[in-house]
């Protein structure tokens, strides 16, 4: 201040000379206003300054004066933040080149800057000072200024280049040492920084920091006793987050000298680092690591375990010594997939290569005990022998790897390994191992050498199990070397021996039997044991091809058509042996089952698809039987002929004649059909289709609905009395007769030609229910439902309760619960079989579901239930849906009750879902680990049904993460999300819980990053 007035008096001294020599008016004018805005700039008065310099300037003709007022009015925008104040400076310097008052611009707007906070801005002028310029002191404080704003910015090479010009300074030397100091300890030179702080430790205003810097310091150079002493000095003196930091220090001071009671305290008592937008701290995985090993070695494996499991996704030394001790503490507790989860995740780290061996073993050994999903037992112990070569646990693993040998079929090394040995353990293995050995080459179709290991098991009976197995097969290769008696004795005597039950080839001996006696021709016990053998469904390609094959051959002959081409089915898909003959049967089963469309287009292929078959002849005459039977005779004639062109020796010619015939009488083309009927006779006489030729020339017009013409032919009989009720009986008898010939489609035309002359004909009712019948034996249930409506609108009849029946399955099988409604409830009050209420009530039950009358659909299912009668299906449904009912409306005890009846009689998916169920209320009422026990449950006995699995395994992961087992709950989420890309909403759910999760840990481990 005493400098700028010194600077004004001097101007005013100057301008009065001027005025003095020039007497000007404007000039006296110019130095009064000048004055004034000196005055308000001085007062910091900026804006008011401001304008008056800018009127001043405009007029004023002195460079002196212009230059001055220039230089203000930067000023003034500086201090007033105006956006033109850099350039106004700029415009000045430019201007005014050789102003005195250069330098001292940037100097004052880059002090300006540094007092106020705005250090980028500052560093910016500062380095436009000229230094050599400044005085003394000026260059001291150029110097400091310039350098701590580096500092601030975080240029700590810059900082230290102008601080080190002043750590001698006695205004800035203590300042300057104590960010210098600073820098070194945020560089890791810790014995730099030790030494600054040192010169500072005794200034008042650094002391509260330096003890906290100093204590890390001593920490970080592995001083720690030291660390301890200066932190705890220092805690009474500290605030909330000092404090914090300070716990830390002393904790992992303890930790480091394995004072692990004493850091127990202190590292609990640490807070966490807080980022710029947390309001509480967070730990890293390495805090969370600390904690977990101390109580580790304090025996406290279930805290170690709540520390360890929150280190999630790590990858580093820390995680992979994390995880071992995670899997060390879980073995403590009894907890062995929990702790394989934490071995294999530690075995597949390197940071520490000992401890990947220990991991490894561990991992392999749990493996063994428990098996492992993740790859087989042999697989880890063989690894472990390959990279450990000379481990001191090599005959240990080498034991394990013999028996672990048996899942993995490496038969052959651990037939090596067992060279020489001849203890019971060794008896027992070679006993298992040959046995495995011999299935491998039985598959491999080496049946003598087989055959030769078989016997070699079955010489050391030590493990009866095993006994019956290599019975069984030693009966299987004897079966494939064709000596069938031989193996059927094996077979029974397998069938004889105890422990024949409990192994997985009981399920295989209905198909041996069943093949035995096909090849000694017992047909009849083959089909048995072939149906027996069907419902294990094996995998093997071959046997199954040959089981669906020779079953669906005993459907056939049984007329069971459905299943028959479901077996034929089977057997084409398998491909393996006779897939033309299983193709045509299936093809004519298709037509028998009432689908004619079906058999045209398969038989069709066939002729196509098989051109050197022995079955082709057949197949041409059937074509042609139903082309007829679809009323497309022109495609049937040709085939026909076609047939007595190509194999005109084939026992089908005559039957082919004879059909052309029948079709030539049902086009009323009657004089072609008596010349077809006419060569059957003369060429084939003899024959049983030459003798019905005869037959039906005379019962032609009857036969095949030619009535009109009936009459006229009969009434030159002198004994026929033709009236207009034989004409409805004729017309009925006819397509009656069509009916019970299984000449369905033929059967349909009659019947609804019937209907049409008779549409109140003595025989309606009975027309429509025969041909609505039909329609649902060709599966055209839409166009039986109208019959059946029909006969459910008359009078009570034999036929009402069937009629009520199907045409309430044709509503719920459209989903039509509104229609289908009225009908069952007739069908209940009306029916005179139990099973036919049972399936009213049954199924109104599950329509008032599906409509959501919740109420109504409970009481259903309590009438079902009221019957003792009922199998444990149709328990199970009512069960269901009472549940499913109480689940819709929030009654989860109701719920509760009924799901776990369903488990007392449940089968298959029914019980897959009660006992979720089961679960799902336990994680309810907090008790996850029972509910754990249940989803293992569910996954033991009901992996096939794999979406209740995945649901089951979305809430273990849950109870998990309740039993604050984090790394569990989001290993499972994890692979939930992987394995089960199938069920939407499942891995929607497993997505939203795992986010929840790292989005929760994420608020106190700053290693995890949460997902989006």
């Amino acid at each position: 201040m005493i400098k700028n007035n010194i600077f004004s008096l001097l101007v005013v001294i100057g301008f009065s000379c001027q005025v003095m020599a020039q007497k000007s008016a404007v000039y006296t004018s110019n130095l009064v206003e000048y004055q004034k805005a000196l005055s308000l700039y001085n007062n910091q008065q900026y804006l008011a300054a401001k304008s008056l310099f800018t009127n001043v300037e405009k007029t004023a003709e002195e460079d002196v004066l212009q230059s001055d007022c220039a230089y203000y009015i930067a000023n003034c925008a500086v201090r007033l933040n105006q956006q033109n104040a850099d350039q106004l400076i700029e415009d000045f310097v430019d201007d005014y080149p050789t102003s005195t008052k250069r330098n001292t611009a940037f100097v004052d707007v880059a002090d300006y800057y540094f007092v106020n906070g705005k250090y980028s801005y500052a560093q910016k002028w500062y380095q436009k000072v000229d230094v050599n310029a400044l005085g003394k002191s000026e260059k001291e404080k150029f110097y400091f200024n310039n350098g701590y704003t580096a500092f601030t910015t975080k240029q700590f090479k810059e900082a230290k280049k102008y601080l080190t010009k002043v750590e001698n300074s006695k205004e800035y030397g203590s300042q300057a040492k104590y960010y210098i100091g600073f820098m070194a300890y945020e560089g890791d030179d810790y014995d730099k920084a030790n030494e600054y702080f040192e010169q500072v430790n005794d200034q008042e205003r650094y002391k509260e920091k330096l003890s906290y810097y100093q204590a890390d310091l001593h920490f970080k150079l592995g001083k720690f006793e030291e660390a301890i002493k200066l932190a705890k000095a220092q805690l009474s003196k500290s605030d909330a987050d000092e404090v914090s930091e300070l716990s830390k220090i002393i904790g992992e001071s303890y930790f480091n000298l394995e004072n692990y009671a004493e850091a127990i305290p202190y590292l609990t008592a640490y807070q966490g680092k807080k980022g710029q937008r947390d309001r509480v701290g967070k730990w890293s995985n390495t805090d969370y690591y600390q904690l977990g090993y101390a109580y580790y070695k304090q025996g406290n494996f279930e805290n170690a375990v709540s520390e360890f499991n929150k280190i999630i996704g790590g990858k580093n030394s820390i995680a992979q010594n994390a995880y071992y001790h995670l899997g060390e503490s879980y073995i403590n507790l009894g907890k062995k997939q929990e702790a394989l989860n934490a071995f294999k995740n530690a075995s597949e780290m390197d940071f520490d290569l000992k401890i990947q061996e220990d991991a490894w073993l561990n991992y392999a050994k749990i493996s063994y005990e428990i098996g492992n999903s993740y790859q087989s037992a042999p697989q880890v112990l063989a690894g472990y022998l390959e990279k450990y070569p000379n481990t001191s646990y090599k005959e240990e693993v080498e034991t394990l790897l013999i028996d672990s040998y048996i899942t993995s079929k490496n038969y052959t090394e651990a037939l090596k390994l067992l060279e020489g040995k001849r203890s019971f353990e060794n008896k027992v293995a070679y006993q298992k191992v040959a046995f495995y050995r011999g299935l491998e080459l039985y598959n491999e179709n080496k049946f003598k050498e087989a055959s030769a290991l078989f016997n070699g098991s079955l010489k050391e009976q030590q493990d009866q199990r095993f006994t019956a197995r290599a019975t069984f097969w030693k009966a299987e290769t004897d079966y494939n070397l064709t000596n069938y008696d031989d193996a059927l004795i094996g077979f029974k005597q397998f069938q004889q021996q105890n422990e024949a039950t409990s192994t997985p080839e009981f399920e295989n001996l209905d198909y041996n039997l069943a093949y035995t006696y096909f090849k000694l021709k017992n047909y009849e016990q083959a089909t048995k044991y072939f149906n027996q053998f069907i419902s294990s469904k094996k995998d093997d390609k071959v046997r199954l091809n040959d089981a669906y094959l020779r079953l669906g051959d005993g459907h056939f002959v049984s007329s069971e058509y459905s299943s028959a081409i479901d077996a034929y089915k089977n057997a084409i898909r398998l491909n393996e042996i006779e897939s033309d003959y299983a193709f045509f049967q299936k093809a004519i089963s298709t037509g028998y089952a009432g689908n004619a469309s079906g058999k045209i287009s398969e038989l069709g292929n066939f002729i196509s698809k098989y051109p050197k078959s022995k079955l082709r002849d057949d197949a041409m005459f059937e074509l042609g039987n139903s082309y007829v039977k679809a009323n497309e005779t022109d495609k049937a004639m040709p085939i026909y002929d076609r047939l007595a062109n190509e194999y005109p020796m084939s026992s089908f010619v005559p039957k082919g004649l004879l059909r052309q015939g029948l079709v030539y009488y049902n086009s009323s083309q009657n004089e072609q059909a008596l010349v077809k009927f006419k060569k059957v006779a003369n060429d084939y006489a003899g024959t049983p289709e030459a003798v019905q030729a005869v037959a039906t020339a005379r019962l032609i017009y009857i036969d095949l609905g030619r009535v009109n013409e009936y009459a006229v032919w009969v009434k030159q009989l002198d004994y026929v009395e033709v009236t207009d009720a034989d004409l409805d009986n004729a017309t009925y008898e006819a397509a009656e007769k069509q009916y019970l010939d299984n000449n369905t489609d033929k059967a349909i035309t009659q019947f609804n030609k019937y209907l049409s002359e008779f549409p109140r004909g003595l025989h309606a009712l009975q027309a429509h229910f025969y041909v609505a019948q039909l329609y649902t034996k060709n599966n055209l249930l839409e166009n039986a439902a109208p019959h059946y409506k029909y006969v459910v609108d008359a009078s009570r009849s034999e036929y009402t309760e069937e009629a009520l029946m199907k045409l309430s399955q044709f509503y719920l099988s459209s989903k039509n619960w509104n229609k289908a409604m009225p009908i069952l409830a007739r069908l209940e009050s009306e029916a005179n079989f139990p099973q036919n209420v049972v399936f009213a009530q049954s199924n109104l039950m599950k329509a008032n579901y599906e409509l959501n009358n919740y109420n109504e659909a409970v009481s259903y299912a309590e009438k079902v239930l009221k019957n003792p009668k009922i199998d444990n299906k149709i328990q199970a449904d009512a069960q269901v849906i009472i549940a499913r009912s109480a689940i819709k409306t929030n009654n989860e005890d109701l719920a509760k009750t009924a799901y776990t009846q369903v488990e007392k009689v449940a089968t298959g998916e029914t019980a897959a879902e009660a006992l979720y169920y089961n679960a799902y209320f336990k994680n309810k009422e907090g008790k996850h680990e029972a509910s754990n026990v249940t989803v293992q449950q569910l996954a033991k006995n009901y992996s096939g049904y794999k979406y209740y699995s995945a649901k089951g395994l979305v809430l273990m992961a849950k109870n998990f993460y309740a039993l604050k087992d984090a790394f569990q709950a989001t290993y499972i989420l994890e692979s939930v999300i992987t394995n089960f890309k199938e069920f939407d909403d499942v891995v929607a759910e497993a997505k939203a819980e795992l986010s929840k999760i790292k989005k929760e840990e994420s608020k106190t481990n700053s290693s995890i990053l949460p997902e989006d």
